[in-house]
């Protein structure tokens, strides 16, 4: 090899040291990953326009006919329906060359009071690719980037995507497989839900229980304004928001400390428990809940660590190191490391309550 050349030393510079099956596959990987990225704003589209929803309730239907009723143009909705039908979102029928939903392809993309849906999801994706020349320059420099810094499809995203889960398990599941929890709401407690976002959340729980008092709480003031949006809407009056980080905020006396996957995005998480214990009853919960993750990187090599990594590196992690003392916990932190920042803000009863394939739920006392 010539001084000059820039061929890396570990690369294969002959091709004769290529096995050609090992490359073929490959590379077929690669071109379903590339569709797969490109596809993702497609998503985007057929959510924001209602091709989803028309074609889930109304098909079969025929470019110009789903154009027609969701006040589209055709031609663009020819390429559109084309590319969902390769890519198995939508279902192609030869015969009358007409496009539909099956029921499956509904819940997930259409029907947005399904435990599964996840069209919301891909409005995070326009962020991470807007968001592109900050993240790079944060590697290089080691700073963070701030939540609020970010492209604004990320916060309705988050609320799009964090929104289906909360709807299908938070106050059946999540909240009921805490100790006595239940109970104290049903009479009236106090709540605090800690980055809170667009207040999704704290909503679900303000309605269930009536008698009860909930505070929002996120440092994001554009989502608390929206958040406060969100409850005017939903004519919820047992719940306020305000601006605050987690380790600042004033509330005190309270019965349940919600963590709705955001631990992991402080800069300083166990400042953060520290606080939660000091504005917490003797008798008071903390909830955490996290992303799934096992606590070792080989056990999270797998689709679901594929994504919740993605997210992590290109904006929980630079989130934290945004903040003081950047801690970077991570999306992926674990229950092991999740349970340590938890001993060292001073709770020291610390519990898997439940799980779903997606969360784990933690419960966490003085």
């Amino acid at each position: 090899m010539s001084e000059n050349s820039t061929a890396p030393l570990n690369a294969a510079t002959n091709p004769n040291d290529i096995n050609m099956d090992k490359l073929q596959e490959f590379m077929g990987k690669l071109v379903v990953d590339y569709g797969a990225a490109v596809t993702g704003t497609m998503v985007v589209l057929g959510d924001k326009l209602g091709l989803y929803k028309k074609l889930s309730i109304d098909g079969p239907l025929d470019s110009k006919e789903l154009a027609q009723k969701t006040g589209t143009h055709e031609r663009y909705i020819r390429e559109w329906l084309a590319n969902q039908a390769a890519s198995g979102y939508i279902t192609y029928d030869g015969d009358s060359e007409k496009f539909f939903m099956t029921p499956e392809q509904s819940w997930g993309l259409a029907n947005e009071d399904s435990p599964v849906f996840l069209a919301g999801g891909f409005h995070s994706l326009i962020s991470l690719y807007a968001d592109e020349a900050n993240i790079t320059e944060a590697y290089k420099s080691g700073e963070g980037v701030d939540w609020g810094a970010h492209n604004g499809c990320l916060f309705c995203g988050t609320e799009k995507l964090f929104k289906t889960s909360y709807k299908a398990h938070l106050t059946e599941e999540w909240l009921p497989s805490l100790n006595g929890v239940i109970d104290k709401l049903t009479n009236g407690g106090k709540v605090a839900d800690v980055g809170c976002g667009y207040g999704a959340s704290t909503i679900i729980m303000a309605t269930k229980f009536p008698k009860s008092t909930f505070v929002g709480i996120d440092l994001h003031g554009p989502s608390i304004d929206a958040a406060r949006e969100r409850a005017k809407e939903a004519g919820v009056t047992n719940v306020s928001f305000e601006v605050s980080s987690a380790q600042e905020y004033k509330a005190d006396g309270l019965d349940l400390v919600c963590f709705f996957d955001c631990l992991h995005d402080m800069g300083d998480p166990v400042g953060a428990v520290a606080n939660v214990k000091r504005s917490l009853n003797d008798d008071g919960t903390l909830m955490v809940v996290e992303p799934f993750a096992q606590d070792d990187l080989a056990g999270n090599l797998n689709p679901l660590g594929r994504l919740y990594y993605g997210f992590s590196a290109q904006v929980c992690v630079p989130c934290s190191l945004s903040q003081d003392v950047g801690l970077g916990l991570g999306a992926q932190a674990g229950e092991k490391r999740i349970g340590e920042v938890i001993n060292e803000g001073g709770l020291s009863k610390f519990r898997r309550a439940t799980e779903t394939p997606l969360n784990l739920i933690f419960e966490a006392r003085k």
